[in-house]
């Protein structure tokens, strides 16, 4: 009789043994399941991500190879709104200034396109223009397209070095050479030929007077051309 319990009781041992083994390795199954679940979805996020950071980044380079007047600062000289206008100095005093004007200008030539070329030393008018645009004493060279402000010679240059200057300018009409200019802008005054007087009778006597058409180096705007 106490063989026959001692037996049960073994069985019953053995049995609860091995069904607690059974809920065991069925739990670990299920955790090992869950977690590789877990994984593929964790790489599917990542390459979500990875796939929307591609994305974004080829959308900024596309931006960068392909720039937008609309990203420039909104400033119109006078009579800009559709064209290049170019403020820039033909006086040799401050060489780097001189240097920089002239490389713009030889770069804007590169690509054959109507450009309003308004040079400071040539008439003060400019000068105050350039300044109350600006707001500031600023020196050129600076460009302005479709009354967008590019920049000086160091934005302008960097903008061309990186094939993006040829898009701002595109839509702008081809050059041609003034007839009566020669794209310089401006004229000798006839008036005074270039002297800045004229001379005037008055009661019997002649009186030298300032010429009232001509600018302060006794130059007319070009009819044609401004």
């Amino acid at each position: 009789m106490l063989s026959l319990l001692s037996f049960f009781r073994w069985f019953q041992c053995i049995c609860r043994g091995f069904l607690y083994l059974l809920a065991v390795i069925t739990d670990e199954r299920r955790e090992g399941k869950i977690s590789k679940e877990a994984q593929i979805h964790t790489i599917n996020t990542s390459k979500t991500i990875i796939y929307d950071e591609h994305s974004i980044q080829e959308a900024k380079e596309d931006n960068e190879e392909h720039p937008s007047l609309s990203d420039f600062e909104e400033k119109c000289p006078p009579g800009g709104e559709d064209s290049v206008v170019f403020y820039t100095t033909s006086l040799r005093g401050i060489r780097k200034t001189f240097e920089d004007c002239r490389d713009i200008r030889f770069l804007l030539e590169s690509f054959k396109i109507l450009v309003q070329e308004r040079d400071v030393s040539m008439d003060m008018e400019f000068r105050e223009e350039l300044w109350t645009i600006l707001g500031g004493r600023v020196i050129p060279p600076k460009l302005f397209v479709k009354g967008r402000y590019i920049g000086g010679a160091g934005e302008v240059l960097q903008l061309h070095e990186q094939g993006k200057l040829k898009k701002l300018l595109e839509g702008i009409p081809s050059s041609c050479m003034c007839a009566d200019c020669h794209n310089m802008r401006f004229l000798v005054c006839s008036n005074c030929n270039g002297s800045r007087k004229v001379f005037a009778e008055k009661e019997g006597h002649e009186l030298c007077m300032k010429c009232p058409d001509c600018n302060e180096n006794g130059l007319v705007k070009c009819p044609v051309c401004c």
